[in-house]
């Protein structure tokens, strides 16, 4: 069976389809089960591109199909990819909200002639795994470094740093602890939680028992973030004075509502607030509110979609709608532009996003909504962690 799917790929490399007058972008993402917000952000994101600029690139039409991994499932992820190069014959692949999804298809890459575009899976590592992939979204060495200074500065010395147990928790891990300690800072504990950790008591009880100022968290968005954050102030964290540090992904816009006046005053590093000043991001946030039909929904993954369609769009232009992965690749290397989150470049030797990360913190508009207001700009970050991966 493996040996016919791999000669069903080098068929298609070499030709099917080739000449599509048809392009076919294969999407796949969690778009049911409990982070299906997250792939219903993508969709929104994607619609937002093509409302605003079209279906078509050149005489080609872009068509999209969408792919389901209701939760981290690498092999899952791969058959999927698998199925939609070989009986859709797919030129992109994109997607990918979790790092084990997107590292099981890159070992296809090649042989498919496909490049891949990351809209979201956040480890270090991923594209140093083929020379075929291009990330739009961040990681969370990008995030986590810049919070660590935050934290010093802020008076704090001791951090427990708590983490989900896989590949951007541990980059997030490291990031924090590499960043805390070059400040000057000490890293008392580091805790590794399972994937699917949703009872978070023991762990506060932990955080209490650490002596640690603070505590640095990251899992990933959905309802392990909105389960933690809920049991720090429940547990009584907050109140005792012990501070949380994070990436963004812990106060995602569509969690705030639910955390309300607790989330008050929480500060996080990310590349992206839906709340951003700029004429590019009004438009965004207007074309994907449209999109996703529920504006409360919206969320970052949105961003990475949008920008990422941008860049297949760019690939397209380049290749004439020709299957040819590696000059696709190729053409988006230095591509800068303006994208909703500010000022962003395709670097040209990692092929990962360099971008603002903005600190933000939780505050509550005149109209009574919860927000990320963003308060300093930590400019043109690149990838610190891709040092570590190679």
């Amino acid at each position: 069976m493996k040996r016919f799917v791999l000669a069903a790929i080098a068929a298609v490399a070499l030709g099917g389809a080739a000449y599509a007058d048809t392009i076919k972008v294969g999407v796949i993402g969690p778009f049911s089960g409990p982070f299906a917000l997250q792939g219903k952000n993508f969709k929104a994101g994607i619609d937002a591109y093509m409302a605003v600029n079209g279906k078509k690139v050149g005489n080609d039409e872009v068509e999209v199909i969408y792919r389901d991994v209701p939760q981290a499932d690498p092999a899952q992820s791969k058959a999927l990819a698998q199925e939609l190069v070989v009986k859709e014959k797919v030129q992109y692949l994109a997607g990918f909200y979790f790092t084990p999804d997107a590292m099981a298809v890159t070992p296809i890459l090649k042989q498919a002639n496909v490049p891949m575009v990351i809209f979201n899976a956040a480890t270090s590592a991923i594209v140093t795994k083929s020379p075929l992939v291009v990330r739009t979204s961040f990681t969370t060495w990008q995030t986590s470094t810049p919070i660590a200074k935050v934290a010093y500065d802020g008076g704090v010395k001791k951090v427990i740093s708590v983490v989900s147990d896989y590949g951007p928790g541990v980059d997030a891990e490291n990031a924090f602890k590499a960043g805390f300690e070059k400040q000057g800072g000490e890293v008392v504990q580091a805790i590794r939680m399972p994937l699917s950790t949703n009872d978070f008591s023991p762990i506060m009880q932990r955080i209490k028992d650490s002596g640690a100022q603070g505590v640095f968290a990251f899992l990933p968005s959905g309802p392990t973030t909105l389960g933690f954050v809920k049991a720090y102030n429940e547990n009584g964290l907050k109140a005792g004075g012990i501070k949380l540090f994070a990436p963004g992904d812990l106060t995602q816009e569509s969690d705030l509502p639910a955390l309300g006046d607790a989330a008050l005053g929480m500060q996080t590093t990310f590349h992206y607030a839906i709340s951003h000043d700029s004429p590019e991001n009004k438009a965004f946030v207007a074309a994907a509110d449209k999109a996703i039909g529920n504006p409360a929904e919206l969320t970052f993954p949105a961003v990475g979609a949008f920008d990422g369609m941008h860049v297949i769009y760019k690939m397209i232009e380049a290749t004439g709608g020709k299957q040819d992965a590696q000059k696709a690749v190729d053409a988006v290397k230095g591509l800068s532009w303006v994208s909703p989150r500010g000022p962003v470049t395709i670097d040209a030797e990692s092929r990962h996003i360099t971008q603002n990360i903005y600190l933000r913190e939780v505050a509550k508009g005149d109209d009574g909504k919860y927000y990320n207001k963003e308060i300093q700009t930590f400019e043109k970050q690149g990838d610190p962690g891709l040092a570590a991966a190679k």
